[in-house]
């Protein structure tokens, strides 16, 4: 695996587990009763985006040292997703 497919899957983990993350705890200005005027109703009231992106980086990292040891190991390679093929057709099949 290059280093670009590793940064790559390091990046998908990493906005992956931060729109997971987004919604928890999460309280619109119309819950808490405090509308800032000129903003939606669901607009957060403390949109905690500096917590929720260390929170995403906690989460992804060890997700990617699980995935690039699993990858690199050779566990689970690309012959393993190749599901066309993987059949191959047999000499009774007159298709």
């Amino acid at each position: 695996m290059s280093i670009t497919s590793s940064i790559v899957l390091l990046a998908v983990l990493w906005f992956l587990s931060l729109l997971i993350l987004l919604p928890i705890r999460f309280k619109s200005q119309g819950d808490a009763g405090d509308v800032t005027p000129g903003t939606p109703a669901s607009a957060p009231a403390q949109p905690h985006v500096k917590r929720s992106f260390i929170l995403a980086t906690i989460v992804s990292v060890p997700l990617w040292l699980l995935l690039m040891g699993v990858i690199l190991s050779g566990v689970i390679g690309l012959e393993d997703f190749d599901l066309f093929h993987r059949f191959g057709p047999s000499a009774d099949d007159p298709f």
